[in-house]
């Protein structure tokens, strides 16, 4: 058996630069979280089901549907795997909500089945396998800090950004990022120079990255939800030093320097937005 963590991704900058074919072109700077989700993968003497799913997550689909069936199928079928395995999945990472949750699970999954059976091939490999069913997996696959190009699955990875707390606020709301990407329209996105947030990495401060977040996405979804305004107007009123949607959305995240004032911003939040799904993470780059 086998335990493998997946954290959550945010978005600290995402700009559409392009359109091929049914894809959006883009560059993404995006940084690992401490907030995680559990996979664990343990060997099966089913033979009726070559992939049994499991969860402690209401209503999760656990079939062909799921990132994490999706990806224990294709390492098995490519690595001509014939036993037969059961998966468990913990949640803690809202669903569909621009964390790249079911991303970074299927990113679990195959370091999993490599350390389960025991495959000999690389993170590379297993990222061109990723990038066959979704474009964040080769990131999730990496983990640190990074900018991805292309469809997303073309990953540099950088520096990581200075310690800091990140404030999570998602208003449970489930979003599909096709939709989102669908109502994209170049006509109405803010241009976005992904240097300014490379260059304020690369000089550790903290403060040019708070000012150059960033994302192409946020204006559409904010229409479906004006609620991600209300969250971010809440979030700065608080004293957080940067504030922006992470991917599709709906979350909102905010940077905070110190613990003292994340905490005071957390719990000023779970007043405000008792119903909401709110954490405090820390950034692990």
């Amino acid at each position: 058996m086998v335990r493998i963590k997946a954290p959550a991704k945010i978005n600290l900058s995402l700009s559409i630069i392009g359109k091929q074919a049914h894809f959006h072109q883009v560059e993404m700077v995006m940084t690992t979280i401490d907030l995680s989700d559990y996979i664990t993968i343990s060997k099966s003497s089913n033979k009726k089901d070559k992939i049994i799913l499991k969860s402690d997550f209401p209503n999760m689909p656990l079939g062909k549907t799921n990132l994490v069936y999706q990806a224990a199928e294709l390492f098995m079928t490519h690595f001509r795997i014939t036993d037969s395995v059961e998966i468990e999945i913990e949640k803690n990472i809202p669903i569909a909500g621009g964390l790249a949750g079911g991303s970074s699970d299927a990113a679990a999954t195959f370091k999993g089945l490599r350390k389960l059976f025991s495959v000999d091939c690389t993170d590379e490999e297993l990222c061109k396998l990723g990038e066959q069913i979704g474009s964040d997996i080769p990131f999730c696959i990496i983990g640190g800090t990074a900018l991805a190009t292309g469809r997303g699955e073309i990953i540099t990875p950088i520096k990581s950004p200075p310690h800091c707390w990140v404030i999570i606020v998602n208003p449970r709301l489930a979003i599909a990022t096709r939709d989102i990407y669908a109502a994209f329209s170049f006509a109405e996105a803010d241009d976005i120079d992904t240097s300014l947030m490379l260059n304020a990495i690369e000089a550790g401060n903290f403060d040019e990255i708070c000012m150059y977040l960033a994302n192409n996405l946020e204006h559409v979804t904010t229409k479906i939800y004006p609620v991600i305004n209300d969250i971010k107007q809440e979030l700065h009123a608080n004293g957080a030093s940067g504030v922006r949607m992470s991917g599709s959305g709906p979350t909102v995240f905010a940077l905070v320097y110190t613990e003292k004032k994340a905490n005071h911003i957390y719990n000023q939040m779970k007043k405000t937005f008792p119903k909401f799904t709110i954490y405090m993470a820390r950034m692990l780059g």
